[in-house]
């Protein structure tokens, strides 16, 4: 709360899977708002008034934002894009703390099972599996993903490519993501804030890495950064 009684907030965005989730929360990780729907191909047009009209609804000034979560991936290099480049735009003109949060350890955490796999689409063919803790790993074309005892497979945006019973764990993962990710991104923030020895290094507005699962044509990854081919082929 603020000196006024007007309440403080953090916003969490989410664009790594084909469900756009922003979400409201404060400082502490409690969520109080989120909001849905599906990206389709026009995130960079919905994305930025959607947020505007979700605060309004929430009561919540961007004034009173004390900080920005994004969700990094594992996803397409579109959506992340437009997501990751919403989240810098705001964290930079408010003035705030940026924390980025994989959406993988997001989903997983909002799974709410044990042992929990993420399996996640890479391309129209492709998938790969992440677990708590670790990178993604890729999945041979053709292969399933191999599942010790006592894991549990969610499987997320997989429809008719993954057994039913994953896809239905996927579907209460997505739901809990926006709770998940204000949760996960407040610890963040907080973990930012006290180890910073000055104001830059309490955000990660200019380290944030995203996790892409496909790179249009014309693009390569270098190391841990994306880069522009000049042959388009």
């Amino acid at each position: 709360m603020t000196h006024d009684g007007r309440r403080h907030a953090i916003l969490a965005i989410d664009t790594a899977t084909t469900r756009v989730v922003i979400a409201t929360g404060s400082p502490e990780g409690i969520v109080d708002g989120v909001s849905t729907w599906t990206a389709g191909y026009r995130h960079g047009e919905t994305l930025l008034p959607s947020i505007g009209r979700f605060l309004g609804e929430q009561n919540i000034r961007r004034s009173r934002l004390v900080g920005i979560v994004v969700g990094t991936g594992p996803g397409a290099f579109t959506g992340l894009r437009v997501g990751i480049a919403t989240a810098k735009g705001l964290a930079h003109g408010l003035g705030i703390p940026l924390a980025g949060v994989s959406t993988g350890e997001a989903l997983l955490e909002a799974s709410g099972v044990e042992r929990p796999v993420l399996l996640l689409p890479a391309g129209p063919s492709d998938r790969l599996t992440v677990r708590p803790g670790q990178r993604a790993e890729p999945l041979a074309s053709g292969l399933e993903p191999r599942i010790e005892d006592n894991e549990k497979l969610v499987a997320v945006d997989l429809e008719g490519r993954a057994p039913a019973e994953a896809i239905e764990r996927g579907e209460v993962a997505r739901r809990g993501l926006g709770a998940a990710l204000i949760r996960l991104g407040a610890a963040r923030l907080r973990e930012l804030a006290a180890s910073a020895g000055d104001d830059r290094r309490s955000s990660e507005l200019e380290t944030l890495v995203p996790d892409y699962v496909t790179l249009p044509r014309g693009v390569h990854a270098v190391g841990e950064a994306v880069a522009w081919s000049r042959d388009p082929r």
